[in-house]
């Protein structure tokens, strides 16, 4: 059993990329109108852009979950190497958790805590 661990452990030391989560960032711009934002999601995994994943986007409140969620929907591609493009249309300004689903090259699900106001989004630091 070890044995078998061990050499998990060095096959994936092999391959960095696989030793490396994936990592998300977030950039809104309201729209205009109420709650909408026009989002451009970059992914990362190793410091590299992350190209192919198919990406589903939703979110909802931490403060409200069962109240406040916002149904996932399919983000595009974006011009630039792992970026990807979605508008959601929240229910209210504050705190939002973003949730990414990625499949594709690789399957994972990322939370991104953002606070919401009428002009875009910010990290929400925790």
């Amino acid at each position: 059993m070890a044995k078998a661990a061990l050499t998990l452990i060095l096959g994936i030391l092999a391959f960095p990329a696989l030793a490396q989560a994936p990592r998300g960032e977030l950039a809104c711009k309201s729209t205009g109108t109420d709650f909408v934002y026009d989002c451009t999601i970059r992914l990362t995994q190793g410091g590299k852009p992350l190209e192919g994943a198919q990406l589903t986007v939703g979110a909802d409140m931490p403060a409200m979950p069962m109240a406040h969620n916002v149904k996932p929907q399919k983000a595009r591609p974006g011009t630039r190497p792992g970026e990807y493009l979605v508008q959601l249309d929240l229910e209210m300004l504050g705190e939002w958790a973003v949730k990414l689903h990625l499949r594709g090259p690789m399957r994972d699900q990322l939370i991104l805590h953002y606070e919401f106001d009428g002009k875009g989004a910010s990290p929400k630091l925790r």
